[in-house]
């Protein structure tokens, strides 16, 4: 990677093969999310979107749970939810804006991401994962919409994304109680893609399958995600319409052919990776 992200506290990061592998490592602290949580997983973000070495993206986590959500701490102290003036509820929803546009930068990037998930995946944690392309959880593991249980509404992506993941009747009922959604359950649902018996042999799968991925074209890749996504929100007509114009814009007959001719050999292909992204505000005249 050109341009490594600067150290972190609350991850620890790496790319390698051209998987990049996130890891939540404040298990002490059940890997709360706190403002400086917020701060390192948009920055990784932003530099795995700008960059094009990793063609996958796993997150994981250390300790007995993935995530105890949001450090309830934090708005006692760094950050002030000032209920008291129209303008002070106006703060509220710039303020819930900007943490939502960094999960949806886990929606949006370039790359498929992957979230192994152990133990607890509580509160904010699930509206992280709700954002990622596919979950692998352990036999332990746990959903809870936790923010019912203290009094507040779901509010960074769980209410938006999980009805499009699940039955809504579900998502009710959870939104709703704040109970537990244990991943046998989870699996069902299709929440989860699989479970795992220990937290080893879900990295390893988590691993794998990014591994697979970044062996694959990067712009079909790309192409995928694109239509993926677009058509869940949209009509199966205008959705079609979109897949003409994105295959119109990356088809490539070399890339086919490698495939085809990697897979007649039996040995891994050879693709161009992204275009690294530029930016006008980091360009100088």
């Amino acid at each position: 990677m050109n341009t490594a992200p600067a150290p972190l506290s609350c991850f620890s990061f790496g790319v390698v093969d051209h998987v990049a592998h996130l890891v939540l490592n404040r298990p002490e602290a059940m890997n709360t999310m706190h403002p400086a949580f917020w701060r390192e997983l948009d920055q990784v973000l932003t530099v795995l979107h700008r960059e094009s070495q990793a063609r996958a993206l796993v997150i994981s986590s250390t300790g007995k749970h993935f995530s105890a959500g949001m450090a309830l701490e934090t708005f006692g102290g760094a950050i002030a939810m000032d209920d008291q003036s129209a303008e002070g509820r106006a703060a509220i929803f710039d303020l819930l804006t900007d943490m939502q546009t960094t999960f949806t930068k886990l929606e949006t990037l370039r790359i498929p991401v992957i979230a192994a998930i152990q133990g607890g995946c509580v509160g904010g944690a699930v509206d992280m994962v709700t954002a990622c392309c596919m979950r692998y959880a352990t036999q332990d593991a746990f959903f809870c919409i936790q923010e019912i249980n203290i009094g507040m509404v779901a509010d960074v992506g769980t209410l938006q994304r999980l009805p499009k993941l699940i039955p809504l009747g579900v998502v009710k009922e959870l939104a709703y109680t704040g109970r537990r959604l244990p991943a046998h359950k989870a699996l069902g649902y299709g929440l989860v893609n699989e479970v795992f018996d220990s937290q080893d042999a879900l990295l390893a799968a988590a691993l794998q399958c990014a591994a697979e991925i970044a062996a694959k074209p990067p712009v079909a890749i790309w192409g995928t995600k694109q239509v993926i996504h677009y058509s869940r929100d949209h009509s199966v007509d205008d959705a079609l319409k979109q897949m003409g114009w994105v295959q119109g814009a990356i088809w490539s007959n070399a890339h086919v052919r490698e495939a085809v001719a990697a897979m007649k050999e039996k040995r891994a292909g050879n693709f161009t990776a992204l275009s690294e992204l530029q930016s006008f505000r980091e360009i100088g005249l």
